[in-house]
């Protein structure tokens, strides 16, 4: 045997950083922000067909301090821009937003003053998902991108959230 030291069974070892991570990536909460046709897509996500419960979320949150991950579905216009802005601000930290659809992206076909030219102006987006709308397929291979985003975040603040608002 020598000098190694031998860890008794059932010991479970690992840092407290992949502990959280590993909390938060499992427990996420979306808010529910749908504004146009890829909602539907998002709530399609949700149902027993593609069953967001697996991954621990399946409660869409009406109250934003209850909820930890945005998910903007469809075009954001000037008019809600601060409503959007408004609704992350009051989110728990750390959230996490999801830009879903081209329009929530880019602006998509919308090239107009009445329609934000992306979220991003609004909020800091962590994961942008493409389409016109975006199948909920889509969607949980998003999702599964940002879990594993956070699960190698380092603990603390961790992004700038001073993200100018809308103009």
């Amino acid at each position: 045997m020598g000098l190694e030291e031998k860890l008794p069974g059932g010991v479970l070892l690992g840092t407290v950083e992949s502990f959280v991570n590993w909390s938060r990536k499992s427990s996420l909460w979306p808010a529910t922000f749908g504004l146009a046709c890829c909602a539907i897509e998002m709530m399609a996500t949700g149902a027993g067909r593609y069953d967001l419960a697996r991954f621990g979320m399946e409660v869409f949150r009406a109250s934003p301090r209850q909820a930890d991950l945005m998910i903007v579905a469809g075009r954001v216009s000037q008019k809600m821009a601060p409503v959007v802005r408004q609704v992350y601000d009051q989110m728990a930290e750390p959230k996490w937003v999801i830009a879903m659809g081209v329009c929530a992206s880019s602006g998509g076909m919308f090239n107009n003053y009445a329609i934000v030219q992306g979220v991003d102006h609004v909020v800091p987006v962590d994961m942008y998902l493409p389409g016109c709308p975006p199948r909920p397929e889509m969607l949980l291979d998003a999702i599964l991108k940002l879990h594993a985003k956070i699960g190698v975040e380092r603990l603390g603040a961790h992004r700038d959230v001073s993200i100018g608002t809308a103009q």
